[in-house]
């Protein structure tokens, strides 16, 4: 019975010791704010997309709680529990980000944070342009850029069209042919900036008459077939009839296919088709070493139902220039029938030899 009486005694004396008078826990706790705010720091993840985006981790000891201020926008403070985040999105530029920290008895402290935001310039531009006719599309790509600026080059004093990442342009349409510098601005969204300038060429639609000439006529539009090259060339045998600087070289190489030859096409808007209405005749400057061989002018792709439309005409002379006239008034043709493609062939009769002729000054009349 002693016994028990002693042991119940000693627990009564570890209660009463536990058990401490007000001045005590408040010293527990003044301790404990000794800590709370001393060691509070922060963290800013600043993306380097030039998003502007940045992740807000506080990080202190002894802290319950922290309100965060962005130190932009609308946007309240946002309050957090030790270890999460907050992201905000910031224009390139100086802003002081506000962190409130609360410890457990409730003591407040704040601290500011410089935060400076400095945008890359964009990288890796490219220009995607389409041309058709006089009408250009154009779309970029670049890294870190928030949209661009494109510069058509045809105006003075141009305002850039501004263009979002991901944007095609609707097609700009240049007034007449020429050569212009389109120039396009990739845009961080800050003050750094990257750009970009190609040159393009605008020809005029390809048409009759056919001089090659024109530094703004493709000569180059359409191809050839079966084995056949063709060049625009300096005139090698200017006089006679044909003093011209530039002519058309027609090479049939040797093996070339019998039915080889060149295409040409004449559908707008690259291409102004043959009207019938505007002369049944088409007559060709033709220089060749070689007298009886024929040059074919076949006009293709009619309207109204009409069948492609061949004549073949030989040549009289040799080593000099002749003008060979194709009359396709023999076929009878309606009036009113357009022909969208244009094609030469040469001795049709036989495989290539390596035969050159040139050819110049092809036009269109009665």
């Amino acid at each position: 019975m002693k016994k028990i009486k002693l042991i119940f005694s000693g627990l009564l004396v570890l209660v009463v010791a536990s058990c401490s008078t007000p001045d005590s826990l408040n010293d527990d706790l003044n301790s404990l704010n000794s800590v709370a705010s001393s060691n509070t720091n922060r963290i800013f993840d600043i993306s380097d997309d030039n998003s502007g985006l940045v992740k807000i981790t506080p990080i202190g000891e002894g802290v319950t709680s922290f309100t965060v201020s962005y130190g932009h926008g609308t946007t309240g403070p946002v309050t957090l529990a030790p270890g999460q985040s907050t992201s905000h999105n910031y224009p390139e530029g100086s802003y002081t980000v506000t962190i409130v920290s609360t410890d457990i008895a409730g003591n407040q402290t704040s601290n500011e944070y410089p935060l400076q935001l400095t945008y890359r310039a964009p990288e890796n531009l490219a220009i995607n342009k389409s041309l058709n006719g006089y009408n250009l599309t154009v779309s970029a790509t670049a890294d870190y850029a928030n949209s661009f600026l494109v510069y058509f080059g045809d105006v003075t004093g141009e305002i850039g069209t501004p263009m979002a990442v991901g944007q095609t342009l609707p097609a700009h349409t240049y007034a007449s042919a020429g050569t212009y510098n389109l120039k396009v601005v990739a845009l961080s969204g800050g003050v750094a900036t990257s750009e970009l300038t190609q040159q393009v060429v605008v020809f005029n639609p390809y048409s009759l008459p056919i001089t090659y000439e024109d530094p703004y006529q493709n000569y180059t539009i359409g191809g050839t077939f079966g084995g056949v090259d063709v060049a625009k060339v300096a005139n090698p045998f200017p006089g006679g009839i044909n003093t011209s600087s530039t002519v058309w070289r027609y090479t049939k190489n040797n093996g070339a296919e019998v039915w080889s030859g060149t295409w040409t096409p004449l559908s707008t808007p690259n291409g102004t088709p043959i009207n019938i209405d505007n002369g049944s005749k088409i007559k060709v400057m033709v220089y060749s070493t070689e007298v009886g061989k024929k040059l074919n002018v076949e006009i293709e792709q009619g309207t109204n139902g009409v069948s492609n439309k061949v004549l073949q005409v030989a040549s009289t002379v040799a080593n000099q220039w002749e003008e060979l006239v194709f009359d396709f008034g023999v076929f009878g043709i309606p009036a009113g029938t357009e022909f969208r493609q244009l094609v030469f062939r040469y001795n049709d009769v036989a495989s290539g030899t390596g035969e050159v002729i040139y050819i110049d000054n092809v036009t269109q009349s009665n």
